[in-house]
Formats: C-alpha cells, structure tokens, sequence
C-alpha cells in the first residue's frame, strides 16, 4: 500500500492518531494522584481542628461526635506529625428501615499537623469526652543559658 497516495483523514490515519492519543492518556494517568492520596485528602479536608497554644502546651479539638475512644487513633510520625486518624461506620440497619435522608458523614477521618521544634512528643495526652477529641502536647523547656565561664589568668 503507498501512504503517499492515502489522505490524512482516512480511517487509517485516523485510527493510527487515536491509538497515539490514547497511550499519551494512559502515561499521564501514571503521574494521577492514587485513590488512596485522594481518599485521604478529603478526610483530611473534612475534618476540622482548632489549635491553640498556651504556655507550657499544644492543644488539638476536634469534633468527634459519636465515636467511641476506639475508633479513634492519635499517633507520631516521623518524630514530629501528629496524625489523628479514624473511622466512623455507619449504624446497622433495623428490619425495615430505609433512609429518607442521610447527611452524617461516614468513613475514614485523618488530619496532620507538623509539630513545631519545642514540642514534647514524650508527653502527649488524648481525652474524648462528649464526642470531643483533645490532645495536649507539652513543649519542651527553653533550653538554659550557659553562663559564661570565667578563667582565671595567672601571672607567669
């Protein structure tokens, strides 16, 4: 067959472009973000925490309702992420019964924080009380000063 004499809007070259389109959309869907990176970013975006900083500590509040101590996971990552992770199930049906509306949310839960330098990740507490998650990370001491050392000079 001599190409020379086929148009380019052929079947043929038509075929050919599409079959060059489609292996450029598979090698991008390599560089594609994974399920799981997705999954994770929205339960990180959907579960919300407020920071504060006092003295001698770090406090973390998240809304929890609903969750028993069980459910919950605070853990630290690579010495210095703080990783509150979960799950929340969806409550077992009764015979019967449909849902009319389902708002609350289920599944997995995760936020991360980077702790900064000062934190203690030795003294670390969690408490859930009335579906509200608190983990306190203590700071570490100011480290002390050294005093200047002072050398007597002798007289040779």
């Amino acid at each position: 067959m001599d190409f020379r004499m086929m148009e380019m809007d052929s079947p043929f070259f038509s075929t050919l472009r599409h079959m060059i389109d489609t292996s450029e959309d598979i090698d991008k869907s390599n560089n594609a973000p994974t399920q799981t990176f997705v999954r994770d970013a929205k339960a990180m975006a959907a579960t919300p925490a407020d920071v504060k900083e006092y003295r001698n500590s770090y406090v973390f509040v998240i809304d929890m309702p609903g969750l028993k101590s069980g459910d919950i996971k605070v853990q630290v990552e690579d010495d210095n992420v703080l990783t509150i992770s979960g799950e929340r199930k969806r409550e077992e049906d009764k015979e019967g019964a449909k849902y009319v509306r389902m708002e609350r949310r289920v599944g997995k839960f995760m936020r991360k924080f980077v702790l900064p330098e000062n934190a203690n990740t030795d003294a670390i507490s969690a408490v859930c009380q009335d579906g509200v998650l608190t983990v306190t990370v203590e700071k570490l001491p100011p480290p002390q000063l050294k005093k200047p050392k002072t050398i007597e000079v002798r007289i040779a």
